[in-house]
């Protein structure tokens, strides 16, 4: 059955939190920053215990890429990109825990969540054969391999509340003919196996990733994929992932999976969605410009199909080695602020 988001709680005192920092410091520092759709898991990243946000049941990070980039260009004076790059810091993104071993940072980001009274996003990205060899190539080496990262993934969350998003990618590489045959039927075993322990975490959504409407055009293609990796047995589906579909396409989309799938919740990335896909090449979803920030991150959605709009792709940080952009997973100062820049507001 599925679990609704839960609803904000009060803000603790920023001497919990501290406490909490010193605590998670002790049991060992997380790495961070990658791995998925376009992020890079061996890129580390230190995490501080966490605040609270704005309006979002969602938690805010304080200590990330953007955050940091906030306060350097505030020590030089720099008060207008500063400004901007906030559109992006004081919002809540998802974590995407490292391939060698999740467990500091999911601990350290679902621990602090819990001590802010918020829901931690994280996003589990280590299937095997991930990205069919493209910039976010990696994964697991085998499904033992990956069974046991998806074990200790959801052992450290603990009784955290959390949503997860499995797999960018994964099921829609299986219709699209990208993933090879022979890895196929593993890949819907894996993700089944996954949907399942990560269901037994009491906390835990867990949101099936689907692609987008511009690259699986019929869904009906993912409708049996979906089942056999489990979706039934999930909390819903995410789309739009790391992508840039607007939220109009991405939700009619989502609606007419919905369908298919006997009445499916979904959740949609609208982190980079504000001005729609780019149309200018063969390669519109790596690091295109002109794009910019889309809607905040909340559950408070108006449809009852739409469970949350996360940013799940980390504004700012690189698709991949393309248009000048930094390896998968890298923050990119220079593109967070075109897309801060062009969002609503100016």
């Amino acid at each position: 059955m599925r679990r609704s988001l839960r609803a904000p709680a009060a803000r603790p005192a920023l001497t919990v939190l501290l406490a909490l920092a010193v605590l998670l410091g002790c049991a060992g520092s997380g790495s961070g920053g990658g791995g998925g759709a376009g992020e890079d898991p061996s890129e580390p990243a230190a995490r501080g215990a966490g605040v609270a946000g704005g309006a979002s049941e969602f938690w805010v990070d304080p200590d990330s890429p953007a955050a940091r980039q906030v306060e350097a260009f505030e020590r030089e004076g720099n008060e207008e990109d500063a400004r901007l790059l906030r559109r992006i810091s004081e919002q809540p993104l998802a974590h995407w825990p490292p391939g060698s071993d999740p467990t500091a940072e999911v601990a350290a980001v679902t621990g602090a969540a819990a001590a802010a009274g918020r829901t931690a996003v994280l996003v589990a990205y280590n299937i095997p054969h991930r990205d069919c060899g493209q910039y976010s190539r990696g994964g697991a080496p085998d499904g033992a391999a990956y069974r046991a990262w998806i074990d200790a993934f959801a052992a450290a969350i603990g009784e955290a509340e959390a949503v997860v998003i499995l797999e960018p990618d994964a099921v829609s590489h299986t219709v699209d003919g990208c993933t090879a045959p022979m890895y196929v039927e593993e890949r819907f075993q894996l993700l089944s196996y996954a949907v399942d322990r990560l269901a037994r975490q009491p906390g835990v959504r867990t949101y099936l990733d689907a692609g987008n409407p511009s690259w699986i055009t019929d869904p009906g293609q993912l409708v049996e994929p979906l089942r056999r990796s489990g979706v039934e047995r999930a909390d819903g589906l995410a789309v739009n992932v790391a992508n840039f579909q607007t939220l109009a396409d991405s939700s009619a989309y989502g609606h007419r999976l919905s369908e298919l799938l006997g009445g499916a919740h979904f959740v949609v990335d609208t982190s980079r969605n504000g001005s729609g896909p780019y149309e200018g090449d063969d390669e519109p979803w790596c690091n295109p410009p002109g794009r910019a920030l889309g809607t905040a991150p909340t559950s408070r959605t108006g449809d009852p199909l739409i469970d949350a709009y996360l940013w799940v792709k980390r504004p700012g940080e690189s698709d991949g080695e393309c248009r000048g952009g930094p390896a998968a997973g890298q923050w990119w100062p220079e593109y967070a602020l075109g897309l801060a820049r062009r969002a609503a507001g100016g």
